[in-house]
């Protein structure tokens, strides 16, 4: 790592930790960036194995632990990559024994809410679904759980929860709580600081930022958990591969400026789309950079703006450099609160004008039959 060890590297920014951790010591002649490691196995030590030796290539690799150090030093604990956002969500459900009862939010990323309802059916969790984001429901809702899982803003409702609060009241009564941490990425929000016990990220959306890999991450600061996650990586084969792992810490060095680019936009877009005669509502927390709008015209008229953009790319997935968006319930695993009309916006870091005059004139042009004429003059 490339910085102060008598400093350590809680002692710097965010972006300098984005930039300089997880990287080979400074030495004369060294490479800069840690190589992507292409093997299955490594050389034995002598006698039994020892805490910290590689020994086999489902247990670690280095070009993991290059980016899990990064991560970890930005989410406030220790980090761990895995396979896909999938593999990180259900190591981190089964935190917790069969039979086992989860609260979750109403809304929340499809394959979340999948996985939660594979459990159900076959008897291996018991779930309670809330509004997290009204505080006072939660901690109704929490009573007597054994894992509350948070995600916020929610997918693609952006809700916000009170973090604290609601960690506070799962707490209360034992509970643990994972929080997926995807939206709003450790550059804005960091749940360990609030209590949480465990954060969870899809890396391939932001923390990658290239649309190139898919990826998965955990991150906790209680070493107990932390080996349970590890162990579930490692029975369970859910690890990531080297070359992704190369290519998504080069992506997170640049983290904190495509956040905060991507962001400016979508503050930006959010603002102008209020004023939009097509858009019934837009959905803006205030923070990040994915914006949803309904818009007039029902399922029909927001799939043909969609598909009618030039420059935003009508497509799933968010958090790549380059503004995608979709109409989310044209997904059977959505669920089915989620308004038929919202339009979820993954904003990118392309110019806002650009990105405003093809927005626009797609919402103008397909929904202008749908819209009320305008007033006619004055005498």
């Amino acid at each position: 790592m490339h910085l102060d060890p008598a400093r350590g590297p809680s002692a710097y920014a965010p972006a300098t930790r984005i930039v300089s951790g997880g990287r080979p010591p400074s030495t004369p002649n060294a490479a800069l960036n840690v190589p992507v490691t292409l093997t299955s196995t490594y050389v034995a030590s002598d006698g039994a194995t020892q805490p910290g030796d590689l020994a086999y290539g489902r247990w670690t690799n280095p070009t993991w632990e290059a980016f899990e150090t990064v991560l970890g030093s930005l989410e406030g604990g220790r980090a761990l990559l895995f396979g896909s956002g999938m593999a990180a969500v259900a190591a981190a459900l089964d935190l917790v024994d069969e039979g086992a009862t989860v609260v979750a939010p109403r809304h929340a990323y499809s394959g979340t809410l999948s996985i939660l309802g594979e459990l159900v059916e076959r008897g291996r969790r018991r779930v309670r679904f809330a509004d997290l984001s009204d505080t006072s429901a939660a901690r109704e809702a929490i009573g007597g759980a054994d894992l509350v899982w948070v995600e916020t803003p929610t997918n693609p409702m952006l809700e916000v929860t009170d973090l604290p609060a609601v960690v506070a009241a799962a707490h209360a009564t034992g509970a643990l709580v994972v929080v997926d941490n995807t939206f709003a990425t450790p550059v804005l929000q960091r749940p360990l600081e609030s209590g949480a016990d465990v954060v969870v990220h899809s890396v391939t959306k932001y923390l990658a930022g290239h649309s190139d890999v898919v990826l998965g991450a955990a991150a906790t600061a209680d070493d107990a958990l932390l080996a349970r996650l590890h162990g579930y990586r490692t029975l369970h084969g859910a690890i990531p591969g080297p070359l992704e792992s190369f290519l998504a810490l080069r992506g997170l060095r640049t983290l904190h400026l495509r956040v905060e680019r991507a962001g400016r936009n979508a503050a930006d877009l959010a603002d102008r789309l209020r004023g939009h005669p097509a858009v019934e509502r837009v959905r803006y927390p205030g923070f990040g950079a994915i914006v949803s709008v309904e818009v007039v015209g029902g399922a029909d008229a927001a799939e043909r703006v969609a598909s009618s953009t030039r420059l935003w790319v009508h497509t799933t997935s968010l958090g790549g450099v380059e503004s995608t968006l979709e109409r989310r319930r044209r997904h059977a695993t959505e669920a089915p609160t989620v308004p038929e009309n919202l339009l979820r916006l993954s904003v990118g870091i392309e110019d806002v004008e650009d990105l405003w005059s093809d927005l626009s004139t797609a919402l103008t042009d397909v929904l202008r039959p749908l819209l009320p004429p305008p007033p006619a003059p004055s005498p």
